[in-house]
């Protein structure tokens, strides 16, 4: 039997609009389509693997899209990764385009879950698909351009090579965003000698590598102040986990993965018969007792009669914090500040715990 390495390694490659040579921002609502062979980026395969490669079909898909029918064409890619058979799947460069990150990374992490086939793809640090699916697939380090496109592509290939053959991988040596997981491994020292030769080779200015990678988070500047507060709209927002009786949108009382929008619009101050907690991580019983502590409708309607501000906005957002890890926090985020943003919020008052 031929050695796995010794095997060609095929591919199905998933490239967007621009990159498929179809347009850029005017043609990014088009649908699926698939080509034989290789096309754009995928055309690179053959250089890096030479006979040893194949790239069995390019699909094509417009990043608008892929975003509002994600679920049919996660679909039909399954179905055509199935009709191809490849060994590999490959994904981008998306460098720093953010809908395009997105789809790489659900593309690849669908194929992966559904069908048992290794998928790489490779992004810019700042593309929103790092955090969202560097914990379940190989994503590449990139810069922010296409300009290293080539580069990008080859340690895609390396790292595809490397999972075909079961081989571990390593952030550092592979150059992938980390995963966050730990692996045991034999020392020929000791802790106490390999924390002494840390700090000594921190001391002296040599380079060192720390055992517990602790973990970075972006910059968030502080927006500019309100101008016109009496000409504002407010919105509330909490993650205090204060939710109508029963709560309706069954938001988890830790881990949360999701938000709740509730009316407010007419009511002057939040009713205890009608609100309360679900959150594990704080002793509820004042707010149950009085939700306006949690979400002060009450002190934001008065507010409204004195004209301190213009108007509250008409709905609530809620959603429990305690155990909710940043990639979730970082989703339900966006997802509220993208709603508020529609409503033509100008400011938020953000409770919790």
């Amino acid at each position: 039997m031929a050695d796995k390495k010794d095997q060609k390694i095929t591919i199905v490659y998933y490239i967007n609009q621009f990159f498929g040579r179809i347009g850029g921002e005017e043609s990014a609502n088009v649908g699926l389509t698939v080509h034989s062979g290789a096309i754009g980026p995928a055309m690179a395969v053959k250089e890096f693997l030479g006979e040893r490669g194949e790239v069995l079909a390019t699909i094509i898909c417009g990043d608008n899209y892929f975003i509002e029918n994600e679920n049919k064409v996660k679909e039909e890619i399954i179905q055509l990764v199935k009709q191809y058979s490849p060994k590999l799947v490959l994904a981008g460069p998306a460098f720093n385009a953010g809908r395009y990150g997105v789809a790489c990374g659900e593309i690849c992490k669908t194929i992966q879950d559904e069908l048992g086939i290794p998928a790489v793809t490779a992004m810019y640090k700042e593309n929103p698909g790092v955090e969202l699916y560097r914990k379940h697939v190989a994503i590449v380090k990139t810069a922010n351009n296409a300009r290293a496109m080539k580069t990008a592509i080859s340690q895609m290939i390396q790292i595809g090579e490397k999972l075909l053959q079961n081989e571990i991988l390593d952030p550092e040596e592979d150059n992938y965003f980390s995963k966050g997981v730990k692996r045991n491994y034999i020392s020929d020292k000791t802790a106490a000698e390999r924390a002494v030769e840390m700090l000594v080779n921190k001391i002296t200015g040599k380079e060192y590598r720390s055992e517990i990678r602790l973990p970075e988070f972006e910059f968030v500047p502080e927006p500019p102040p309100v101008k016109d507060l009496k000409n504002s709209i407010i919105a509330l927002t909490t993650d205090g986990g204060l939710y109508p009786k029963g709560n309706p949108d069954k938001v988890e009382s830790a881990g949360a993965t999701k938000y709740g929008k509730y009316s407010i619009e007419g009511i002057e101050k939040l009713n205890s018969t009608e609100y309360e907690v679900c959150h594990r991580g704080y002793d509820n019983s004042c707010i149950n007792e009085d939700p306006n502590r949690l979400v002060p409708v009450d002190v934001m309607s008065d507010f409204v009669k004195e004209g301190l501000i213009g108007s509250l906005y008409p709905y609530y957002f809620s959603t429990t914090g305690v155990m909710t890890n940043l990639e979730n926090s970082r989703k339900i985020g966006k997802q509220i500040a993208h709603e508020l943003s529609k409503g033509g919020v100008d400011a938020v008052i953000h409770t919790s715990t």
